[in-house]
């Protein structure tokens, strides 16, 4: 079990809308704990792929495997080399919990605090504000960050995240939602259809750090321009993305059920993560496949960035506001 988080912490706040969709956040991890909507068959599908009780987050297995179902990701979305990085003459090394590398903020990110609920409108448009405060040097990050991130579920079936930050002294920072989906409501992902708006992916090492050059996609197994099924592919990839927001960036599609989620943000990469498979030890909210169940498609800043030139900055100032906008925008046809 998570240590510092009881079960009287956890939260749990259901936005509904007019079509009757249902949006369910977790305030442990600000996590994205479900999504229903109704599929081509007037049924209601559950298409968020995570543990079915809030419980199960704070759990020692949940935590042995660490896979972020749904939670809002920090300081730093990816890994970070060695956990280390210089801002100006300073130089900073964070804890490597994972090999060779920093990943997802650490030991300790902001998946496992429990954020604060500020704010919840009713519908239409329901929406829910949560905040963070992380303090100087909290897992090794320099400066004290304010965060909050908002749900909104708007009346045509799309959830809006938008996360902001500031700072009291530079810092870095990367934050992104990781939220699993399988539009199915079960099973396998592998009927799914991917569209993906990028020319090319970086190339990755060994330990799936960047190298900091880019492999262009044309006649590459995981080239996405073009409508294509997903099939039995594992993806972790870092996809640089040829639009920018308010563009859509990413499209899903499941024939079984009709239902397309579309992918906007102000971000530079998607981060697209299609395991070959999810912990067997955990009981999901649909019945799962063993092989294939589900994709996340996390849009951030590059992973290492604070040690690539050639990659955007992740460097937050004081008097700075950092922001990331994200659009999962869900149609049934």
């Amino acid at each position: 079990m998570l240590k510092t988080v009881q079960e009287e912490d956890l939260k749990i706040i259901e936005l509904e809308n007019g079509q009757q969709s249902k949006l369910k956040i977790l305030n442990l991890g600000a996590t994205l704990f479900s999504f229903s909507l109704k599929d081509k068959n007037d049924k209601p599908v559950e298409v968020v792929a995570g543990p079915a009780q809030i419980t199960d987050y704070i759990s020692e297995t949940y935590w042995e495997h660490n896979k972020c179902f749904g939670a809002s990701i920090g300081r730093f979305a990816g890994r970070i080399a060695e956990g280390k990085f210089s801002i100006g003459e300073e130089d900073f090394k964070l804890e490597e919990n994972l090999d060779k590398a920093h990943l997802h903020g650490g030991v300790n990110g902001f998946q496992t605090k429990i954020w604060e609920i500020k704010k919840i409108t009713e519908a239409p448009n329901p929406s829910v504000k949560l905040t963070y405060v992380s303090k100087h040097m909290e897992e090794g990050y320099p400066g004290e960050i304010k965060v909050e991130t908002t749900y909104t579920l708007t009346e045509d079936n799309k959830v809006k995240l938008s996360y902001q930050a500031t700072t009291d002294r530079n810092t870095i920072i990367n934050l992104t939602n990781h939220t699993y989906f399988n539009l199915n409501g079960g099973g396998s992902i592998s009927d799914h259809f991917m569209q993906v708006n990028s020319s090319k992916i970086l190339e990755l090492d060994e330990y799936n750090l960047p190298t900091g050059n880019l492999t262009k996609l044309r006649d590459h197994p995981k080239d996405y321009r073009e409508n294509k099924l997903l099939g039995n592919r594992e993806l972790d990839d870092v996809y640089v993305l040829d639009v920018m927001e308010n563009e859509v960036q990413a499209q899903l599609f499941a024939p079984l059920t009709g239902i397309k989620l579309k992918v906007m943000s102000n971000q530079p990469v998607l981060v697209i993560y299609s395991p070959e498979s999810l912990p067997a030890d955990i009981v999901y909210l649909n019945k799962l496949d063993k092989n294939f169940p589900a994709v996340a498609i996390e849009a951030q800043n590059y992973p290492d960035a604070p040690n690539f030139r050639n990659f955007p900055s992740s460097l937050l100032k004081p008097g700075e506001v950092y922001e990331n906008n994200i659009v999962f925008a869900f149609s049934v046809k």
